[in-house]
Order: structure tokens, then C-alpha cells, then sequence
């Protein structure tokens, strides 16, 4: 690797952890598997397989520690204060239910039970005015709770902080001396609606001690590198505000990848695609429609947070999700995982059959390339626990490998479904982005499914994630409740003055330059109930009106407009690697073997080729099987591969 600072971006996922370092242009990749018990185990065996002693000067890192924290059930014990008389609304929550015709709906348990929600005297009205301070002998009692509580962490909720947060900044001082993480909801959130404000503070309570734990360690085991935490909407942060504010991570994972996405689009030559990312236990996929689109609400396990995240939607469907035959007799998929440990059956040390040994037997995974013949697999592993399971089926093991992938395929078809059709969009009019170490063998089907005739592999797809987290800028994004109908724009911007110096202020203390900025507003007709967020320029009304035309088929252009929320979204651009062209393709390309594959319903012999043996301008018909070190792809016969300037595989259904 040339000389220069080593920037390296990482991805722990559940199976694998990948890494992608940069040097002078020069680029390197790694993965080895994950290990749940510590992550931080992988990241550091990785670092010093990768580099050979090198020291990077930073690592931007997606994790899924606060993450399985919240998913496992695994986090703090918290106790929250919030007003007397609502010590129950995180429970009771509101009426919205994602299944309206479930006749037995269930909700998650909350996260802090009963005993550990204590009420406090203390009440502020809507305007920001105090009815009822706290006390000192209010205070006092407060903290007498909590010392006696044995919580591991304090969420502090009180109704409208957002416009007041003195009666929460006296509780936090109070707390603070006991040493145990805080969780102050208008830091952390600063709107109304105060079940989302409550939740998200409760839900980075019950993460925090974990990840705090989990980043320390990591600080210190990478011996003075710069460490930065990818957060859910695509930007990076410091360690001190992960730490702090860890309910920001939950999605970082994915968000990297959509981000690494992002920063090639112009190599891709589109700017309209479903990315489709499937890793060993989940598939997460997100609509980028020219640019990548952020949501503010999302509900990790059912929960709800209220803080910026990629629009991403995510289905337990990856290569370890374990299949099996239901109570009813049906094939089931996921959402149940082998993981890293003990892994697929053909990973040699589990015994559950998976979507991984499905694709080995159908031939489309070959186990000599896997991880460019680094790591081993056994074959007879993985036919033996699709024999098994094809007994159930009173089937043979390759109809059964045919079932298993048909029905995740399906499982993954719902889910673009949702981010497509669900949000008012056609698929057929975008092209799949297929990355991660599974994507590629199920593009093919999955597109053909959906209508969709473009496919678009970038290079090394199964590190993508860990180049977004590589390519990732500093960020920052705020928010402020302002409630103001026929708002004026200059009126708008003064009142965002101050989340722009505060954006600006932190990052800079992180030593970042040429920070840039966008405002967004939260917009409804009055009377409504949920807002449109709109980009705060002169034309802002305008554009929520034909927003509102879009998305619900209808507008009312004389009807009186609320800004609700302000949003400031800040980022600080870091140099990172660009695509290199490669060279021409010189003659036909030529296959390093053959295998059985299967091919539609039958076996077929398909040629296999090395993806590194290709050249600028190949063109290859289906059906074929092309490895590489961090994927395999399995081209249908329907299309025909053609390789662009900068080494991605462009795949067009030619009928």
C-alpha cells in the first residue's frame, strides 16, 4: 500500500466483518467472521490482517452493537422520570397498528417495566411556561430514587422540553453525579409529540451502557487511530456522541451500504435503483430516486425512534436464514439465522440447513472460490442437511434447494414491494443495485419477479457497506418544533440560525472544513395530522403542494400550510478513493471451469469465470457463475453481462 493516511471504513455484520482501507488512491479489502460475544475481536484481527503492522490514521465503523442490544433484549436496566400522571405513556403509546385486520395483535413489552417509572412534580405547558418547578426537596427525592433503583442507565422525559427543557436540565444535574449514562429526551430530540420524544430517550437508555462499553474498548485496542461511528442516516460521528446519543446507530449498518451506493452512482451510470443488499442474516434494501431519502420515524423491534434514518426496509432473509417446515406443512425461511457461529451447515461446524447451503447445492455458490478460496467449505455438509430436509418435503435435495430460494426470493420481492409500490413507485422503472455477499446470486430471479430488466453488480459487492462507511462524512442533523401556519421564509431561517451555528460549531471541533448545510422543513395542511418534509427554500410551499399532489393524489393550494419542525442537515465531505477505469477487454472472455448449476428447474453445466479476468466492454450471455473474493454472482439465462469502464457488471434481460 503507497505511502499516505490509511482511512478504513468497516462493516459488522452478522456473519462477516468487512474492511476496506484507503492509501493514496490504493485500496485494500479484508473480511473475516464476525464474533458476536465481542465485535470489536473481528475488527482488530481484520486491522492487522489487512494492513501488516500498518497503523490507519482513522476508522469510520457501522456497528450492530446497540443494535442486537435492542433486538436480543440484551440492554441497561433503566429507570425513567417523567411527569407524575405519565409514567405509562410509553406503554400505552399510540393507536396505530401495522397489521389492521390481525385478530390478535401484539405489541412489544416495554422497555422499562412499571416498578422503574417514577413520576415527578414538575409541569410545563406547551408555550415553554413552567406551572410547577421542581423543588430542591423534589430534586432531592429524585436523586434518592435513582441511587436506590440499581438502574444502569436514566432516561429523563418531561412533556414539552422541547420548548422548555429547564425542568429536564435541573433533573440531569441532579442525576449526574451518580455516574450512570443519561438520556435527556430534548437533547436528544427536540419536537413534540411526546410518546416519539419519550421513546427514542427510552430506547437510548437501554443501548447506551452497552455501546459505551463496546466503543471504549474498541478506542483503546486501536491504539490512537480516529475513530468514527456511522450513524443511520448515512453520516458519521465522533465517539463521544456515539456514546452518548447511541440510539443514532441503529441502522448504521445499512446505512453504509446505501451510502456506499451513493458515492458511485456517477460510475454506475444510473441514478435511479433499488439497492438490494443481502448479508448472512438480513436483506436490507432502499429506493434511491437520485438522491438518498431520509425518513424520521422508524421502529426498530416495534419500538419507536424518532431520529434521521435512510429509508431502508429491512427482512430477516439472508444466506444463514435457516429453513424449515412449519406446524402447517409450508416451506418457512428466516427470519431465524445460523449466523457467524455456528454458522451454515457448510461452514463445517452447524447442522441447520440455510439459504447458503441451498445456493451450494444449486451450484451457485462454488465452494473452492469462497472468499477467494480463503476459507473452506464442505459440500457433503450442506447435502446432507438439504437431504434431511428435503425428506420432510417427500422431495429430492434439489427441488428442495429450488423451494428454499424461491421462497426468500419471495420474501425479498415484499420487501422492494414496500419501498416501491407501497411509496407510490413503479420497480420496473428502476434499475437493482445488488451488493452484499448474497445479493448477487439472487438478483437474476428477484428482478425477473419484479419486472425489473437492469441489474448493476458493483465491484467487491460484498464490501460495500464497509466503502460507504469509508466514503461517510462527518454529520450532524437537528431538529426544532416551530408550529407556525403561512410561515414567512426569511421568519424560518432566522429561526434556524441556531441549529446552523450549532452544526457548525461541533463540527468543527472535530476538525472539520468545507461543512455544508441543508434545511428542511416539516410541512401539513393545518388540521392535519402528519407532516411532508420539504427542502426549506423561496419555493417551499410550492413543492409541499405538489408533494402532497404526488404522494396522496391530491393538494388544496388555498388551504392554510403549518410548518411543524425545522431540520438542519450538516455534513463535512471527506477525501475518499474514486472508481479507476480498467483496461480494455482484449478477445473473448474465457471461463476458468464449469460446474452444474441450477439453472430455472434443472441442472444445466454453466461456465464459471474469475471476475478479476474481466476487461472494460466483455459481454457474456446467461447462464453463467462469476466468483470473486467477497461474492458470487449467478447470471439467469434471461440476461446478458456487460462490463463498464470502471469494472461493475451491468446486467439487461434480453426478453
Amino acid at each position: 500500500m503507497s505511502a499516505g493516511p490509511i482511512v478504513v471504513g468497516i462493516d459488522t455484520g452478522g456473519t462477516f466483518t468487512d474492511l476496506v482501507a484507503i492509501a493514496g488512491g490504493e485500496i485494500r479489502v479484508h473480511k473475516v467472521l464476525s464474533t458476536p460475544a465481542d465485535p470489536a475481536d473481528a475488527v482488530i484481527r481484520g486491522l492487522r490482517e489487512m494492513l501488516a503492522g500498518m497503523a490507519p490514521e482513522s476508522v469510520t465503523y457501522s456497528s450492530t452493537v446497540a443494535t442486537n442490544a435492542l433486538l436480543e433484549k440484551k440492554g441497561a436496566r433503566v429507570a425513567l422520570f417523567t411527569n407524575a400522571g405519565f409514567e405509562d405513556l410509553i406503554e400505552i403509546g399510540r393507536q396505530n397498528r401495522d397489521d389492521l385486520y390481525a385478530l390478535a395483535p401484539s405489541r412489544p413489552e416495554p422497555l422499562v417495566g412499571r416498578a422503574m417509572r417514577f413520576g415527578v412534580a414538575e409541569r410545563t405547558l406547551f408555550d415553554g411556561s413552567i406551572i410547577r418547578l421542581l423543588s430542591r426537596a423534589e430534586l432531592a427525592r429524585i436523586r434518592r430514587l435513582a441511587a436506590r433503583s440499581g438502574a444502569d442507565a436514566f432516561a429523563i422525559c418531561l412533556l414539552h422540553s422541547y420548548a422548555n427543557p429547564k425542568g429536564e436540565e435541573s433533573i440531569a444535574r441532579a442525576l449526574a453525579p451518580l455516574g450512570r449514562p443519561l438520556s435527556v429526551s430534548h437533547r436528544i430530540l427536540a419536537e413534540y409529540r411526546e410518546y416519539e420524544r419519550f421513546s427514542t430517550a427510552v430506547v437510548n437508555a437501554y443501548v447506551a451502557p452497552r455501546m459505551s462499553s463496546h466503543l471504549k474498548n474498541l478506542e483503546t485496542r486501536l491504539e490512537g487511530a480516529r475513530l468514527r461511528v456511522m450513524q443511520s442516516n448515512g453520516s458519521a460521528i465522533g465517539p463521544e456522541l456515539a456514546r452518548a446519543e447511541p440510539v443514532r446507530t441503529i441502522l448504521s449498518g445499512p446505512a453504509a451500504g446505501v451510502i456506499g451506493a451513493a458515492s458511485l452512482a456517477r460510475a454506475f451510470g444510473v441514478d435511479r435503483f433499488i439497492t438490494f443488499d443481502m448479508g448472512g442474516t438480513s436483506t436490507d434494501v432502499s429506493l434511491f430516486d437520485r438522491r438518498v431519502r431520509i425518513r424520521t420515524l422508524s421502529h426498530p423491534d416495534g419500538y419507536a425512534v424518532r431520529t434521521p434514518v435512510i429509508d431502508i426496509h429491512t427482512v430477516g432473509a439472508g444466506g444463514g436464514s435457516i429453513a424449515r417446515i412449519d406446524a402447517g406443512g409450508s416451506l418457512r425461511v428466516g427470519p431465524d439465522s445460523a449466523g457467524a457461529d455456528p454458522g451454515p451447515a457448510c461452514y463445517g461446524r452447524g447442522e441447520s440447513c440455510t439459504v447458503t447451503d441451498a445456493d451450494l447445492v444449486a451450484g451457485r455458490l462454488v465452494a473452492g472460490n469462497f472468499l477467494g478460496g480463503q476459507m473452506k467449505l464442505y459440500p457433503e455438509r450442506a447435502e446432507h442437511a438439504l437431504s434431511r430436509l428435503a425428506r420432510e418435503m417427500k422431495t429430492n435435495p434439489i427441488a428442495a434447494a429450488r423451494g428454499i430460494i424461491r421462497v426468500v426470493n419471495a420474501n425479498m420481492e415484499r420487501a422492494i414491494r414496500v419501498i416501491t409500490v407501497e411509496r407510490g413507485y413503479d420497480p420496473r422503472d428502476f434499475a437493482i443495485l445488488a451488493f452484499g455477499g448474497a445479493g448477487p446470486m439472487h438478483a437474476c430471479e428477484l428482478a425477473l419477479d419484479l419486472g425489473i430488466r437492469r441489474i448493476v453488480m458493483p465491484r467487491n459487492p460484498g464490501l460495500l457497506c464497509a466503502w460507504g462507511a469509508s466514503s461517510a462524512p462527518l454529520g450532524r442533523e437537528y431538529s426544532l418544533t416551530v408550529r407556525e401556519t403561512n410561515p414567512n421564509y426569511r421568519g424560518l431561517l432566522a429561526r434556524a440560525a441556531g441549529l446552523v451555528r450549532r452544526a457548525h460549531a461541533e463540527l468543527g471541533a472535530e476538525g472539520a472544513a468545507a461543512i455544508r448545510h441543508e434545511l428542511w422543513a416539516d410541512m401539513r395542511y393545518r388540521g392535519q395530522s402528519y407532516e411532508l418534509e420539504i427542502a426549506l427554500t423561496p419555493r417551499f410551499v410550492a413543492d409541499f403542494h405538489s408533494t402532497h399532489r404526488r404522494t396522496f393524489g391530491h393538494c388544496a393550494p388555498s388551504a392554510a400550510v403549518e410548518v411543524v419542525n425545522i431540520r438542519i442537515r450538516a455534513v463535512a465531505g471527506m477525501p475518499v478513493a474514486r472508481p479507476k477505469r480498467i483496461a480494455r477487454q482484449v478477445g473473448k472472455p474465457t471461463p476458468v471451469s464449469s460446474g452444474r448449476v441450477l439453472v430455472g428447474g434443472r441442472e444445466r453445466t454453466v461456465p464459471i469465470y474469475e471476475r478479476g479476468s474481466f476487461g472494460a466492454g466483455a459481454r457474456v450471455r446467461g447462464p453463467i457463475v462469476v466468483v470473486e473474493l467477497s461474492s458470487t454472482a449467478y447470471v439467469a439465462p434471461e440476461f446478458t453481462l456487460r462490463v463498464d469502464d470502471f469494472g461493475n457488471l451491468q446486467l439487461e434481460a434480453t426478453r
